[in-house]
């Protein structure tokens, strides 16, 4: 007897209220949804996660499923659901890095003793050229980027509409990089 068969016959048993059934369909499903999981780019305690999470949902979502209709396909896709989940959930964590060589690759992103000087430095070039920009330039990054307004409350102190704040704000942007060595989009 096929798997699909087998278990689309073990779930309509359970529906029923066979326990045995039921037993034999949750230890019959873990092979599919392992799968499934592994398929999706998961692996160790990750897959056993997402087994359990769909053991879970597939027993509250029992009564939903038509015995008519294919089994392994909707178990699938509660699988792969549960999976795509953990796959969110990895990665909203940061990973714990067990690579004694990752301290090597990484640099250390603390300043340097020298690094103060240099940021100084780099902020008074800043400073320089964008009061070098013409005034509706110089007026939307002082705005937009240094005191963080928003393009409503910039234009009400400025009188100019949104639209040309976001031009004047694009074009220094443009002259910023070029007088800096930055590339533009379009460059490779």
């Amino acid at each position: 007897m096929s798997l699909e068969r087998t278990l689309a016959q073990a779930m309509a048993a359970a529906q029923g209220g066979d326990a045995a059934a039921y037993r034999g369909l949750l230890r019959g499903c873990q092979p599919v949804i392992a799968a499934q999981a592994r398929a999706q780019g998961l692996t160790g305690e990750a897959v056993d996660d997402v087994i359990q999470e769909t053991l879970i949902t597939l027993h509250a979502a029992r009564r939903t499923y038509d015995p008519a209709r294919p089994f392994l396909p909707w178990l699938r896709a509660i699988a792969r659901r549960r999976a795509v989940d953990a796959l969110r959930r990895q990665g909203r964590r940061p990973r714990e890095v067990h690579d004694p060589l990752a301290y090597e690759a990484f640099p250390d992103l603390a300043p340097a003793p020298g690094d103060a000087l240099a940021a100084r430095e780099r902020a008074a070039g800043l400073k320089a050229a964008v009061a070098a920009l013409p005034a509706g330039q110089r007026e939307a990054v002082e705005h937009l980027a240094y005191q963080e307004r928003s393009l409503e409350e910039a234009a009400a102190l400025t009188g100019r509409s949104k639209g040309a704040l976001k031009v004047n704000f694009h074009r220094a942007l443009k002259g910023l990089r070029a007088r800096f060595g930055g590339r533009e989009d379009g460059d490779a």
